[in-house]
């Protein structure tokens, strides 16, 4: 996917990145995170958002980019489902592109590593997958704000 239809517009392209506390049940949750990567990847790919979620002990931490309206629209939804609470807007506001482009929905790792996100080859679109500095340094944020959440439950 790229972000030439939201630069077009002339509008740029929106980020959105947020934390919140996972309530999925231990027992369902294999099961729910499918469903949830499943309908993501599909739903997202027809609003032009790209984006990315962390999922580790007990929080998410996702970023969402698009139009900016599709963005706000798409959190709150996300905001009032029940598999997670405590949502919290970690960063938001315009960017110059899309950091996850080729992702309708990737899943990062929770460990820093030279393959940050897991998704199918079919999934990627319009051209290769690159681990550019501004990828890594995104990943980053991502992932210490899941360490800050692992702190504050200590």
């Amino acid at each position: 996917m790229s972000d030439e239809r939201s630069q077009s517009s002339g509008r740029g392209v929106f980020r959105l990145m947020y934390r919140s506390r996972d309530l999925l049940p231990p027992e369902d949750r294999a099961d729910e995170l499918g469903d949830l990567f499943a309908k993501s990847r599909s739903d997202n790919k027809k609003r032009d958002i790209t984006g990315a979620l962390l999922v580790s002990g007990g929080s998410f931490v996702q970023v969402l980019e698009g139009d900016e309206g599709s963005v706000r629209a798409l959190f709150a939804t996300i905001e009032k489902d029940s598999r997670h609470d405590e949502v919290e807007v970690l960063d938001e506001g315009p960017v110059g592109a899309r950091t996850f482009e080729h992702w309708s929905m990737g899943e990062v790792s929770p460990a820093a590593s030279s393959l940050p996100l897991i998704a199918r080859l079919s999934e990627i679109q319009g051209g290769r997958h690159r681990n550019d500095a501004a990828q890594e340094r995104l990943l980053a944020a991502m992932r210490e704000a899941l360490d800050e959440a692992g702190r504050e439950e200590r």
